[in-house]
């Protein structure tokens, strides 16, 4: 191979040996195929992007022929962060950077294929991508077919790419099949006494099985009530087993606080057990308590005005009723039956726990002497009505004569001083003179 070179008027030719050119060709195509191939290829290869149904839910779990109902499914990217190493140099033993990529999976169609099952609603076109390990929520409204039986639905999934998944959904249109059967406990309570708070409760409790399976190694547990209401003796019974159609009674006592407010009280109970397959079962119930509160009245104080009776004197009566039980007494009123004219009846009203209230009588004046008579309370409370009835006495002293007999004695003498003075000396002497006037 021969180059020519013009430089001016004179002409220089350089001839140059082919086979010395091709060895200082090579190198240079080497190193640059090998960059290629370096770039090319990663350190380590991505997983595939896919999708699965991790969940689906049919409701009602057993549908009527045409009756409505809807099928949920869950769809799940399968495939997680990928780590890409890229060389950033030259050569193979040049610094590499690390990167983490997300593989995303794009949805482009969901359809559910009804194979008998009538579908009303539409596709779901176009979803978009999901994230590595994330997860969607379908939801398709479909129609159940008059005949009774169970179906099989589809999930026809598309991804980009042309890949698809199938997923078949069982759908049980009022058939036995595939119906769980399982125990169902119930529980019922039966109170043996008084709800009275501050009292002790006794409490029959039932726990009946009205499923059709064993429930083994049943435990009833009574959680805390937070102080107003709780077990005398135990929070926590083991029953056994429970057969189909069977049943367990226990036996119990409650303790409440004399401050518990009259009301319902619920108590919470936790029933466990073990079913036939042997997964552990929990179910929620309670005990519902009415406390009601029971006033109990009492007598504080019996006063006069005035205080010292006055023989045929009108007077006030005022009693002082106090109210020391845990209910509120309410239409209190009270009499007596006293001998005497005026207002023998007062009308109180409520009382409550803790309080007194004054029972007013206005009275007519009475002949002294001792009057027994009986005070009569008529109260309602959350037990009912009560009549509470009590013995008095009153006592109205005799009028004291002392001294109108002073002044009448004071009288007396003046009038025989007078009577003695012009009267009886005159007559005595015969003329009509006192003794000390001189006769002429």
């Amino acid at each position: 191979m021969t180059f020519s070179v013009s430089s001016g008027p004179n002409k220089r030719k350089i001839t140059k040996n082919p086979s010395m050119f091709r060895v200082s060709l090579y190198p240079g195509i080497f190193i640059g195929l090998l960059i290629l191939a370096v770039l090319a290829v990663p350190a380590s290869a991505a997983d595939e992007p896919t999708v699965t149904i991790t969940d689906f839910k049919v409701s009602p779990s057993v549908l009527m022929p045409d009756s409505l109902g809807t099928i949920t499914i869950t769809v799940k990217n399968t495939a997680s962060s990928a780590t890409l190493k890229e060389n950033t140099g030259i050569t193979t033993t040049d610094a590499t950077t690390t990167k983490v990529t997300d593989i995303n999976v794009n949805i482009e169609n969901v359809k559910l294929e009804g194979n008998g099952i009538i579908v009303l609603s539409n596709d779901f076109q176009r979803v978009g991508e999901i994230g590595p390990g994330q997860s969607i929520q379908l939801t398709f409204s479909i129609q159940a077919p008059p005949k009774n039986g169970m179906y099989f639905p589809e999930v026809w999934i598309d991804t980009s790419g042309g890949t698809s998944t199938r997923y078949p959904v069982p759908v049980n249109v009022n058939t036995a099949v595939g119906i769980e059967r399982q125990a169902i406990l119930i529980m019922g309570s039966s109170l043996n006494g008084s709800v009275n708070p501050g009292d002790e409760i006794p409490v029959t409790l039932t726990v009946s099985n009205a499923g059709q399976t064993l429930a083994d190694d049943v435990i009833l547990r009574i959680e805390n009530v937070s102080g107003t209401v709780a077990p005398k003796i135990s929070d926590s019974y083991h029953l056994g087993s429970i057969s189909a159609g069977g049943q367990k009674t226990i036996d119990l006592a409650f303790l409440s606080d004399k401050k518990t407010q009259a009301g319902l009280v619920r108590v919470p109970v936790t029933i466990s057990y073990n079913a036939i397959d042997g997964s552990e079962r929990t179910q929620v119930t309670g005990i519902d308590l009415m406390m009601k509160g029971v006033a109990e009245l009492g007598f504080v104080s019996v006063d006069t005005n005035p205080p010292r009776l006055l023989e045929n004197t009108p007077f006030d009566l005022t009693v002082r009723i106090e109210n020391t039980g845990t209910g509120e007494a309410k239409q209190v009123s009270a009499k007596v039956d006293l001998p005497t004219e005026g207002t023998k009846e007062s009308f109180i009203g409520k009382i409550q726990p803790g309080n007194d209230a004054p029972a007013l009588f206005l009275l007519e004046g009475a002949k002294s002497g001792n009057y027994p008579y009986n005070l009569t309370i008529t109260y309602t409370d959350d037990m009912g009505t009560h009549t509470q009835t009590r013995q008095m006495n009153l006592r109205v002293p005799a009028a004291d004569m002392t001294g109108t007999i002073i002044l009448v004695l004071i009288i007396l003498a003046i009038l025989g001083f007078i009577a003695y003075r012009y009267w009886y000396l005159p007559k005595r002497n015969g003329d009509g003179k006192l003794p000390w006037v001189k006769k002429s």
